[in-house]
């Protein structure tokens, strides 16, 4: 079942990164790429972790995919636009994926044996969980001082903002 979630992700997020490579209406394309951040955010929580998944959803799929599409709505672009485009860029874009293809492919030939060891493998490793026990324990100080140096970036953004206090 696990395989079966895996290789319909993979899919997913394939198909989706093909179709932004291609796509002629740019809001079409950064639609796409964020269902392939959802997409390797899937992974991530196939992989159980699920903090790298929300993280991944957050910053990659929330902010930055936002910013792209106001980026997008400013810059206002037309059919016009598009049809100046070359076609060499596309080109050397299919050259360097079949290059990528070459790699992966004698990867998977170099790949003898692929069992994998599940009664080694602990469960534990990615847990939101562990990773608050480990920053409330272990590295408190170092990120009690990181707060300490954002709260500072804030306070410094609002007043070379503000014009009159």
């Amino acid at each position: 079942m696990d395989q079966f979630l895996f290789f319909l992700v993979a899919f997913l997020a394939v198909a989706s990164a093909v179709y932004f490579v291609f796509a002629r209406n740019p809001l079409y394309a950064i639609l796409s790429l964020i269902v392939t951040m959802f997409s390797i955010a899937g992974m991530y929580i196939l992989l159980n972790a699920q903090f790298l998944a929300i993280i991944q959803i957050i910053v990659y799929a929330g902010a930055i995919m936002v910013l792209f599409l106001y980026i997008l709505m400013m810059l206002n672009l037309n059919k016009q636009d598009e049809s100046k485009k070359n076609n060499t860029l596309k080109f050397i874009g299919v050259f360097t994926a079949g290059l990528l293809l070459v790699g992966v492919l004698g990867v998977f030939r170099g790949v003898q044996d692929n069992h994998i060891a599940v009664e080694n493998v602990d469960r534990g490793v990615g847990l939101t969980k562990n990773l608050g026990r480990l920053l409330f324990n272990e590295y408190v100080l170092p990120f009690e001082l990181a707060s300490i140096l954002i709260l500072a970036g804030i306070v410094g953004a609002v007043l070379i903002g503000k014009k009159d206090l």
